[in-house]
């Protein structure tokens, strides 16, 4: 079963974000409290905890959830080869997968220590269709 495995925010631009226990995501909007949130088409990032792993093994630094700048931390669903338009059931919100990946900035931390970043290949970002909480153990489910 695909599910969340951590939810991550940054009250702040150019700053790690941080694990908490649920997000509040709104039409238009995007996380409530973070501060990429606004009415654009990358409201949400969502990373595969498998991408994570990858990069576990190469990485001399830890990489706790959030690294990447990620929002969303999943397991079981391979985001990558979702197309954009791919509608999610992520507990009770829904979301619309908008890019498949992003320039990475050269000063990352994790391609300083790596020499590559994953979310320019493996991240999503996504608009929130359906309001409502999110919470690491939610299920995600592909709707279209």
């Amino acid at each position: 079963m695909a599910h969340v495995t951590a939810v991550n925010i940054s009250e702040k631009k150019g700053v790690r974000k941080h694990e908490v226990p649920y997000i509040d995501v709104k039409c238009h909007h995007g996380i409530v409290g973070d501060a990429h949130a606004g009415d654009w088409h990358r409201q949400i990032s969502l990373l595969a905890d498998e991408s994570v792993d990858t990069m576990r093994e190469a990485c001399p630094i830890e990489l706790d959830a959030g690294i990447f700048a990620e929002n969303i931390n999943t397991r079981g669903i391979a985001l990558k080869t979702l197309p954009v338009g791919t509608r999610l059931r992520v507990g009770e919100t829904e979301l619309e997968v908008t890019q498949i990946g992003k320039q990475c900035h050269n000063d990352c931390e994790i391609k300083k220590a790596t020499g590559k970043c994953v979310m320019p290949t493996e991240g999503i970002f996504a608009v929130v269709i359906k309001e409502g909480r999110i919470r690491p153990g939610d299920e995600i489910e592909v709707l279209k």
